[in-house]
């Protein structure tokens, strides 16, 4: 049964309308949420580690840099904790319907894109105000955005699969995320790692998650930003533009090898 049948693809849609709409239910100012949320952490962000600890002076519109990153490890976070429990969270369904069981994770992955594109379309007015000059070769971000799609898809099915048989991911995973965002340069601007430890700096670099926002802070705000090529020879810089297809590809494939007992299972 194929996840782009006419069937499934109907189902997926209603997910996403239903899981959309049930965000932020209940709530006085509803789906605009989805917009001070990320304004609110910037702002306190932004006092901490730009107005007082002076990170990032050497960086053009570095405000503008930590609200580009904070939106997009945002999505990260949203598409991973969410895509964790999606097949135990809709147990009931598994039992009573035959579908592909991925549309439960692709579905919170969509809902988290949706979420981090109007997001996205905040930081572009943002910037537009600070009179930040993007790039003419913006129209390469939706690559990129893609990139960090299948990167975090790929986590999502790996750890959907593995929270069926064990719920102590969850607080794992709750660890690593937070660990995760100190180690990409997201509060603190790269150049500032690479003038303590060069060699760590090429390390954080291997993570997709460092590449793509260096690469969007590149296109969308200035070419100070360094980015992969810059810091690493070209025989390592590929490794994290492929790593999210090898993610990705592994990720769904334990899913696909697993998902058969799911229903069992719960």
């Amino acid at each position: 049964m194929s996840l782009f049948d006419r069937k499934n693809r109907i189902l997926l849609q209603e997910l996403v309308k239903t899981d959309f709409k049930l965000r932020y239910q209940g709530s006085v100012i509803g789906h605009l949420w989805s917009i001070l949320k990320p304004i609110m952490l910037f702002s306190v962000m932004y006092m901490v580690f730009i107005h007082f600890l002076r990170f990032g002076s050497d960086v053009p519109h570095f405000a503008v840099a930590l609200l580009l990153g904070m939106v997009m490890w945002t999505f990260f976070q949203e598409t991973t904790q969410m895509g964790l429990t999606s097949i135990v969270g809709r147990g009931d369904l598994l039992r009573k319907l035959s579908f592909p069981n991925e549309i439960l994770v692709v579905s919170v992955s969509v809902n988290a894109m949706i979420n981090f594109l109007i997001n996205l379309i905040v930081v572009i007015a943002f910037a537009l105000i600070n009179g930040v000059d993007i790039s003419k070769y913006a129209f390469l971000a939706p690559l990129l955005i893609i990139e960090m799609y299948l990167f975090s898809l790929g986590v999502a099915f790996i750890l959907a699969t593995f929270f069926v048989k064990f719920r102590d991911i969850a607080p794992i995973w709750e660890v690593v995320m937070q660990a995760g965002m100190y180690a990409t340069p997201i509060i603190y601007p790269i150049t500032m790692v690479t003038e303590t430890n060069p060699r760590i700096a090429k390390l954080l670099m291997l993570n997709p998650l460092a590449q793509t926002i260096q690469d969007m802070r590149y296109l969308f705000i200035s070419d100070k930003n360094m980015v992969v090529t810059q810091m690493l020879p070209l025989k390592y810089a590929f490794i994290p533009y492929v790593l999210p297809v090898v993610v990705f590809v592994l990720g769904y494939s334990i899913f696909k090898h697993n998902s058969r007992k799911f229903a069992e299972i719960l």
